[in-house]
């Protein structure tokens, strides 16, 4: 078996790496396109995460943008794989290259992803209070201390679907109308629960200084 069978693989992805972080770097593309990474503890994906942060998470890559992981992933696949192709002789060795080669890369990867989780979740958590003392629209038919969803704007324009939350002390009584969300309402976000990922609301008529 001829040791270029391993190696033309991985330096075509290479390739596709180094340039997606060229246009990176020249402003043409996000971090995040391929997903903003799903939850690291309980690998979990939303929406907004993609479909290759789904596939990530259940590996232990997740936590992290997709592009990070995948470009760490197939970095190291492919040093791996030149490497042991340099350094290896005989058809069963090199036969046994490719898979060793992914986990070597999985194994690398994994202890990259570790401590940039952090940095990552700290950035999105920073991102998400900017909607703090913002306006939105309830999306949803309801919203408790359970339960709700809303449509924020952002001051550059961009719009974003949010989790949102009623306290229990403001939500009204059954038949009243007075401070009841329901879809198409206006409320105000007040505050954000970092571990729950949501926003606290309340009414926008209610909110003083803004008519």
């Amino acid at each position: 078996m001829s040791r270029s069978v391993f190696r033309p693989r991985f330096s075509v992805s290479l390739l596709v790496v180094a340039g997606y972080w060229t246009l990176v770097l020249l402003g043409g593309l996000g971090v995040d396109l391929l997903g903003a990474g799903a939850d690291a503890d309980t690998g979990r994906a939303g929406a907004e995460d993609g479909f290759a942060a789904e596939r990530l998470a259940p590996l232990g890559l997740g936590g992290v943008p997709a592009t990070v992981a995948l470009s760490v992933l197939v970095g190291l696949a492919w040093f791996v794989s030149l490497a042991g192709s340099a350094l290896l002789d005989g058809a069963a060795a090199r036969a046994l290259l490719l898979p060793v080669a992914l986990a070597a890369a999985w194994a690398g990867t994994r202890a990259v992803v570790l401590p940039l989780r952090h940095v990552f979740q700290d950035r999105a958590e920073t991102s998400l209070r900017d909607f703090v003392g913002l306006p939105c629209v309830i999306r949803t038919g309801r919203v408790g201390p359970d339960f709700g969803q809303a449509e924020v704007t952002a001051p550059d324009g961009s719009s974003a679907i949010v989790q949102v939350r009623q306290p229990a002390m403001d939500v009204p009584v059954a038949g009243a109308a007075a401070g009841r969300l329901t879809a198409g309402s206006t409320a105000l976000i007040f505050d954000l629960d970092p571990d729950g990922r949501f926003f606290w609301v309340m009414p926008h008529d209610t909110a003083p200084g803004l008519r």
